[in-house]
């Protein structure tokens, strides 16, 4: 049964030791991607460089660059270390941001309104394992990351290669770029240890959540087209049914 949106959304699974909750407080989640890896051609023939490639080096370097950034999810390289406090306009730009390949929730992010440290601050948190993505708004103040593997920016607009399948613990997934939209079932679910997510946005406020739940044994849920995330954390393998 999906919570009340007044309730408090936090999950039950008692994996976020470390989240501090301020205001209306921030939904705990979690998912998982891989890197964008960019190839290209070096131009060498007979072990000599050549100083020069031909036309269609240059077209297949490109096209090997477009699929790669589509198969990501339009992630680019890495736009801040994993670990650090950031002030939003200099030491890095508003937009969408994520972080893939985290273990053991100890990966933990922080939007903050302001640099004193207080759980008044707090806009939305986290303790992420596997792959989560964040907005970050011109409106916040800080970005504070510990434990966490590198950000990458993301273009929101990007294409991907929507898979019918998604790890238990695997955190956060883009509807229509990781994840297709479908009815998922996740089986085997003991001790209400699987909390799910339905998100409208990677704000992380209460107002992002469409609807969540923790579950025992068999977890069955709907993601739409227009859901615009999927969180799972402690779940069994969910499978498009």
């Amino acid at each position: 049964m999906s919570q009340n949106m007044q309730q408090d959304q936090r999950p039950r699974h008692g994996r976020s030791a470390r989240k501090v909750l301020a205001g209306l407080g921030a939904a705990a989640a979690l998912i998982a991607l891989t890197a964008c890896t960019d190839t290209g051609t070096d131009g060498s023939s007979g072990g000599r460089k050549t100083g020069h490639s031909s036309g269609a080096d240059k077209g297949a370097s490109k096209d090997a660059k477009k699929d790669a950034k589509k198969k990501t999810g339009g992630a680019r390289k890495a736009a801040l270390g994993g670990d650090g406090d950031f002030q939003v306009g200099s030491d890095l730009k508003p937009g969408l941001y994520r972080t893939t390949g985290n273990t053991d929730g100890m990966c933990y992010w922080e939007r903050a309104k302001d640099s004193s440290g207080e759980a008044d601050s707090i806009i939305a948190n986290d303790n992420v394992t596997g792959t989560s993505y964040v907005e970050v708004k011109a409106s916040d103040k800080i970005f504070k990351s510990t434990g966490c593997k590198d950000w990458e920016a993301v273009d929101p607009k990007a294409a991907g290669t929507p898979a019918t399948a998604m790890k238990g613990d695997g955190g956060m997934y883009k509807v229509g770029t990781d994840i297709a939209p479908g009815t998922y079932r996740s089986t085997g679910n003991s001790d209400d240890q699987c909390y799910w997510e339905r998100a409208k946005d990677a704000e992380h406020g209460i107002d992002s959540i469409a609807a969540n739940d923790n579950a025992s044994g068999s977890a069955v849920v709907t993601i739409t087209a227009k859901d615009a995330y999927f969180k799972t954390a402690g779940c069994k393998d969910w499978k498009k049914s």
